[in-house]
């Protein structure tokens, strides 16, 4: 295997990959060509991410495996279907859109998960963790109800084996004895290192020689006693359990292979070939390494998952006159060391985002306070909710489109029972680059209807901070929601200063009374610069709920039109909340909602996607000049 020390600058020069446009291509050439395959679709791999920026880890680490299931299956009429999706750019490549690879993550161009309306070989759209096992036992159930005779293989990272979902679906899988083949691909990562029992429990040194002696000696000698067949069976089950891994997924219905080379294309390819003809499902066990191939991925796994494409602002820059600009997870990481300094009940929960929700340095600062409890965000919410109710402060740190898989929690674990949960919903609102389903469009509407919950959203890095700071000592559950990348640079005091709850700031002031903008969060750049031409009051109102019911009061019926902004799906966000006021006061002024679509917003870079939507200064201006057409 050919290793690489750096990113290739100029497109490489390929002596098979060239001629492949599809699995069909790949199956007619020889097997023993494969590994020279791998070499090359690696430094392809290399770089088009390197001038894309996108994930890569993952995808260096299942080259061959890729190569093999598109061999050994007739893909796509057998299907593969992938986890997560950070590992499927090789995938990509093979099946007739490597000429598109530069567009990756661009708008209009390839999106960096797999998607069904992309290709046919996308045969499950995916980007949460855990999905797959579902999926595809859906479908190996719907072929054989049409009497269709297909394959059908998940491949499953062991991070995402972290997550219960999976093991539900192995658990139905195996109880309806269904002809499935599920692939782990046991490089020991996720995003975030793997934590708990089930990493040490793959990591372990699995192939053992005192275990088949048992599984085979056992079996001869008991077979000969009257009633034995049922206990060998049970004796090799509890054998296996102390030496080999395979017993946990055996006693769920399937048959266990492996661990086997993940790195050994041709050896793969045999294995597959072989399990095809074997009936029931099947649980085969891959051992690879997170950015195999590529040295400075292999040293650094986490630092490598992805990268981002490299702009001429991201550059070292000899002007010290500019402040430099925090990212609003690097300040929620801060104010977490700073509060944990002060306050002994605090304790940070993360689902494995412990890096991008910036808690790298509380973690090593707080280690016994620290708890990254793997793909499991279901249970961070409900573990949560059992230290606040023992007197702890917990704040719960996790993006806004994983809150979805906690919404049940959110719920009847913590606003239920009013607990004193602080929630840090980090990548609200538009995230760019990795699409729909990471977009953070529908926290405001889906947490906004849960009794007892208080809803912030900052406007800037010093809101930031001091919503944190409210959201912390208010005796209850608490969301605070924050966009993906960077604030405006602002100059702020790291203190305990805190606001008021419900209560709004009117940031430009106007005599006249024709048009107020109420903007909610990071939009409020946008709503100044769009008033400025109508002469309009601005309004941060930094919450969603409560509302500042006084501030409603006052504006109802006395201006001409009242305009509200948000980052968030319009149905049921923060300006149908301004709505269901002004209803109640039976106002006649009238209203624009300002927000996002109802529709699910592709992958493009976040401030196009800003234009796109209408949700920046201009777009703004021209929707508010439309609406006083009408009026």
């Amino acid at each position: 295997m050919k290793i690489f020390e750096s990113i290739p600058s100029e497109e490489p020069v390929s002596k098979f990959l060239n001629e492949i446009n599809s699995p069909e291509d790949l199956r007619k050439l020889d097997k023993n060509q494969i590994p020279i395959i791998a070499d090359e679709l690696r430094e392809f791999l290399l770089y088009t991410v390197g001038k894309t920026g996108g994930h890569f880890g993952a995808g260096l680490g299942v080259i061959e495996l890729t190569l093999a299931l598109h061999y050994a299956f007739e893909t796509p009429h057998d299907r593969i279907v992938w986890d997560v999706g950070h590992q499927t750019y090789p995938h990509k490549i093979l099946t007739g859109r490597k000429d598109a690879m530069e567009s990756m993550r661009q708008s209009n161009g390839l999106a960096p998960f797999p998607v069904r309306s992309e290709s046919e070989y996308d045969t499950f759209g995916v980007g949460h963790s855990s999905t797959s096992i579902s999926a595809a036992l859906g479908m190996i159930t719907a072929s054989e109800k049409k009497n269709e005779d297909r394959f059908v293989t998940t491949v499953i990272g062991d991070g995402a084996m972290t997550a219960g979902m999976a093991y539900e679906a192995l658990a139905h899988a195996g109880s309806i004895d269904k002809n499935l083949m599920v692939i782990l691909n046991d490089n020991q990562m996720s995003i975030s290192e793997n934590i708990g029992g089930m990493r040490n429990y793959l990591a372990r040194i699995w192939a053992s020689k005192t275990y088949n002696r048992i599984r085979e000696s056992g079996k001869s000698v008991l077979t000969y006693l009257p009633g034995a067949k049922e206990f060998a069976r049970k004796a090799e089950i509890h054998a296996k359990g102390m030496v080999a891994p395979g017993s946990l997924f055996e006693e769920l219905g399937f048959e266990y292979f492996g661990p086997v080379d993940g790195h050994d294309a041709n050896n793969l390819i045999n294995i597959l070939e072989d399990l095809k003809n074997i009936n029931g499902p099947k649980f085969l066990h891959v051992i690879t390494t997170k950015g195999k191939g590529f040295a400075p991925a292999e040293n650094d796994p986490v630092g490598f998952h992805a990268i981002n494409k490299i702009k001429k602002e991201d550059l070292p820059s000899h002007d010290n006159s500019q402040p430099k600009k925090l990212t609003y997870s690097q300040i929620f990481g801060e104010w977490l060391a700073f509060k944990a300094r002060q306050d002994q009940r605090l304790v940070a929960i993360t689902p494995a985002m412990g890096e991008g929700s910036g808690m790298i340095e509380f973690s090593k600062e707080f280690p016994d306070r620290y708890y990254d409890v793997a793909i499991a965000e279901q249970h961070s919410v409900s573990f949560a909710a059992g230290m606040a109710c023992e007197g702890m402060k917990p704040v719960v740190a996790i993006y806004s489109t994983f809150l979805q898989r906690a919404y049940d929690q959110m719920i009847h674990d913590v606003a239920l029972q009013d607990l004193d949960v602080l929630f840090a919903l980090d990548r609200a609102g538009l995230v760019g680059l990795d699409g729909a389903t990471h977009q953070g469009a529908f926290d405001l509407s889906f947490v906004r209807c849960i009794p007892n919950m208080i809803i912030m959203a900052p406007s800037d890095e010093n809101m930031a901070w001091k919503m944190f700071n409210t959201g912390f000592d208010h005796p209850g559950p608490v969301a605070v929601r924050y966009p993906r990348g960077n604030g405006m640079g602002l100059i702020f005091k790291r203190d305990d200063e805190k606001i008021e709850i419900g209560k709004s700031y009117t940031v430009v002031e106007s005599n006249e009374k024709e048009i107020i903008i109420l903007s909610f969060g990071s939009l409020l750049k946008s709503a100044i610069e769009a008033g400025k031409k109508f002469n309009a009051r601005v309004v941060d109102m930094r919450f969603i709920k409560p509302i500042d019911h006084k501030l409603i009061e006052e504006i109802s019926d006395n201006y001409k039109l009242i305009v509200t902004l948000e980052d968030n799906v319009i149905a049921g966000g923060a300006g149908s909340a301004i709505n269901e006021q002004l209803a109640l006061l039976n106002s006649t002024t009238k209203i624009l909602n300002l927000g996002l679509p109802d529709e699910f917003i592709e992958h493009g870079d976040q401030e196009q996607q800003k234009i796109l939507n209408g949700l920046d200064a201009l777009g703004v201006e021209k929707s508010i000049e439309e609406k006083l057409m009408l009026i």
